[in-house]
């Protein structure tokens, strides 16, 4: 990820303590620093990282009204003149300052720990990649919930058929006609009807992830903080208190855009009454776009400063299958046997000898990735059957819908004659 995206910018004022005067400029968020940039002369006053930040507060005094301060290390940062407000600024630099000191704390503890190795860099490939394959099986999943769903529809409709063309008959031939067509009429076969495979529907379905966001909806000053919850049926948002502010169904969303890799807006079109349309501010948005774009593959667009993120997040391919078949070649011959010596040739220096401890793959990194690759496998295997499955019901529910089609065209021409 690039780290010199910006995020978002704001106009204001920033207070230049060696000239004791207020500079006007703009505030610019980027994923790792805040910025301050000067009007007039273009120069960069403020430039450092959200890991160095103490404490960010909205303060006021008697001299200076609706502030905002940023205390970096021993050093405090006024701004004021804010816009759209200061409420809105303080949302979003507070999200991301305190994404960024739980990010920096998981990478602390991380380091604290042994170094990594190749096993643990493909240990990680193949969690992440059992990941994303559990999100397409909930997907998949639900998908075949909707087949099911539509074959009962077009059993019902089948039975309803079935009724009609006994009254129907009635109507043609009344019991009292003593010429009744149904004294010679033998007993009709019953029809065989497709049935289908129909999973058992959950009560809940599963959430596929949840993530905090700054909801923006309508105007750039209403901005709270909430959740973006993603199900396979849909997204949700919801306030900090877990009460749902609005949710989208998948058919209810006309188009996701994505205007930055942290910031995207849904939108639901309405005639004759104003859109719904809601824009999301996350630092965790990044893990959520590509389960969207899965989802929402017709509807989801990117705009000039998400290209960016598309391409770094596409092109890695060839080389994210580069790294993994090069770890996976040293599988068998890198894991160290108790009792092996690590470095071979004498007068090695620590250097050429810690990387070599890294390059190689420990018993226990190998028996963890085994387990992984058994997770892999019962996945891959589930998903295969799911498809087939699906295929079958697709075959079910093309062959119902074209004698429905048929049915209905048939009662159709037997009600005109009756009037």
């Amino acid at each position: 990820m690039n780290e010199d995206i910006r995020i978002h910018s704001w106009p204001c004022s920033y207070y230049l303590d060696t000239s004791k005067q207020w500079v006007s400029g703009r505030l610019s968020l980027t994923p790792v620093a805040i910025k301050f940039t000067a009007d007039k002369t273009g120069e960069l006053l403020v430039d450092f990282h959200l890991s160095s930040v103490g404490e960010i507060k909205k303060e006021s005094s008697n001299l200076i009204f609706s502030s905002l301060t940023i205390l970096e290390k021993n050093t405090k940062h006024w701004f004021s003149s804010l816009q759209p407000n200061r409420n809105v600024v303080f949302n979003i630099l507070e999200h991301f300052w305190r994404e960024q000191l739980l990010s920096s704390q998981g990478a602390g503890a991380e380091a604290a720990a042994l170094q990594s190795t190749k096993g643990k860099e493909l240990t990680g490939l193949l969690t992440g990649s059992q990941k994303r394959l559990e999100d397409t099986a909930k997907v998949l999943h639900y998908q075949g919930e909707q087949f099911d769903n539509i074959m009962r529809g077009l059993n019902k409709i089948e039975g309803d058929m079935d009724v009609a063309d006994r009254l129907l008959t009635e109507l043609e031939s009344p019991s009292w006609w003593p010429f009744s067509s149904k004294l010679w009429k033998a007993p009709s076969e019953a029809k065989p009807k497709e049935t289908a495979t129909v999973s058992d529907s959950k009560n809940q379905e599963g959430i596929i992830i949840r993530i905090p966001v700054i909801v923006t909806h309508r105007t750039d000053s209403n901005v709270k903080p909430g959740k973006l919850t993603l199900f396979a049926s849909g997204l949700e948002i919801s306030d900090c208190n877990s009460q749902v502010i609005h949710r989208f169904e998948s058919k209810d969303v006309d188009d996701i855009r994505v205007h930055t890799p942290y910031e995207i807006s849904v939108r639901q079109r309405f005639i004759g009454k104003p859109d719904t349309s809601y824009r999301l501010l996350s630092a965790k948005m990044p893990e959520a776009i590509p389960i969207l774009e899965m989802q929402f593959s017709k509807k989801i667009q990117f705009l000039e400063d998400a290209l960016g993120f598309v391409g770094a997040r596409k092109s890695p391919q060839v080389d994210l299958g580069t790294s993994i078949w090069q770890a996976a070649t040293g599988l068998l011959g890198g894991v160290v046997q108790p009792g092996s010596p690590v470095g071979g040739k004498e007068g090695m220096d620590d250097e050429q000898v810690q990387l070599q401890k890294q390059a190689k793959i420990t018993q226990e990194e190998a028996n963890e990735l085994k387990q992984i690759l058994k997770k892999l496998k019962g996945l891959a295997l589930e998903t295969e059957a799911e498809l087939e499955r699906q295929d079958e019901a697709l075959d079910s529910i093309t062959t119902s819908v074209d004698r429905a089609t048929l049915n209905i065209d048939k009662q159709n021409r037997r009600i005109k004659k009756l009037t």
